[in-house]
């Protein structure tokens, strides 16, 4: 199992071999973490997101799944897109939101990333509720049979830090 940590910051400050990218289906870029990834990565990210649309995916990444790249100017070797739910309070989907974070360190394994940093994935605009998230989040890494060694969860804001930090409580309980 990895150990798993929890950072209040800036995900494309973080260096490590892996950053997870909470993107949205078409790879092509968008706001909240996956701009500032595109932003501080450059055109190499890019690049490599439009050979990957038009090679393998080109009705784009299906929710649940990740793909990699090159993390371009980033501090890290890769960046793992994971494209996580849009929340419904009519239909649970908790399943795709574990599967993006399960397939994202099963890409790293195959990279042989060791230490593989997170945001808060589906948390933005696609208003996961935090509390859920984290929760749903934090089990499906300490669940995943991985070679990873370290997984950090980078979290932007106090609340959502919080949130993290109760999450990995209970599940270490």
């Amino acid at each position: 199992m990895a150990r798993i940590t929890l950072v209040q910051g800036d995900i494309t400050e973080q260096d490590v071999d892996a950053i997870v990218n909470a993107a949205n289906s078409s790879l092509l870029g968008g706001g909240g973490v996956d701009g500032a990834i595109h932003r501080r990565g450059g055109p190499a990210i890019l690049d490599e997101c439009r050979r990957l649309r038009a090679e393998r995916y080109p009705d784009g990444l299906p929710t649940g799944r990740a793909v990699a790249t090159t993390a371009g100017d980033l501090p890290a070797r890769w960046v793992i897109h994971a494209v996580g739910p849009v929340y419904s309070r009519s239909e649970d989907r908790s399943g795709l939101l574990a599967s993006c974070h399960a397939e994202s360190l099963r890409v790293a394994d195959e990279l042989g990333a060791r230490i593989v940093a997170f945001p808060a994935i589906s948390t933005g605009v696609y208003r996961y509720p935090v509390e859920e998230a984290a929760e749903v989040a934090v089990g499906a890494v300490a669940d995943a049979e991985t070679e990873v060694e370290e997984v950090r969860f980078v979290l932007f804001d106090e609340p959502t830090y919080r949130s993290f930090e109760r999450a990995l409580q209970e599940a270490r309980r």
